[in-house]
């Protein structure tokens, strides 16, 4: 597992409104059964989800996401299979708004 790696969101319940889990647990951690994760929201659901700064748009795979800090949480490792795809071109961003979350800058 890789820090950054997305996920499909294997909820049939969550998946329309949060199609994907973003893993952004560094590697350093993983003799743990969990990972730190953050929901992908679908932007055009979300709109009132969207914080400056806090809530990261990207597209990915052709849609438009929230990356969405706020929410952050963690699930069991064996629940993220597979990545299909990254987003470390989006460290900084991501660095940012979790540095925005925790200690306010």
């Amino acid at each position: 597992m890789a820090q950054f790696d997305v996920y499909e969101n294997s909820s049939k319940q969550t998946r329309k409104a949060y199609p994907y889990i973003l893993d952004i647990q560094h590697s350093l951690i993983e003799d743990i059964a969990t990972r730190i994760v953050v929901p992908l929201g679908n932007a055009e659901l979300l709109k009132n989800e969207e914080l400056k700064g806090l809530t990261l748009k990207i597209e990915f795979e052709g849609s438009q996401l929230l990356v969405l800090i706020p929410q952050i949480t963690s699930m069991p490792t064996k629940s993220l299979r597979n990545p299909i795809g990254t987003l470390s071109h989006f460290r900084d961003e991501i660095i940012s708004a979790l540095d925005l979350a925790i200690i306010g800058i």
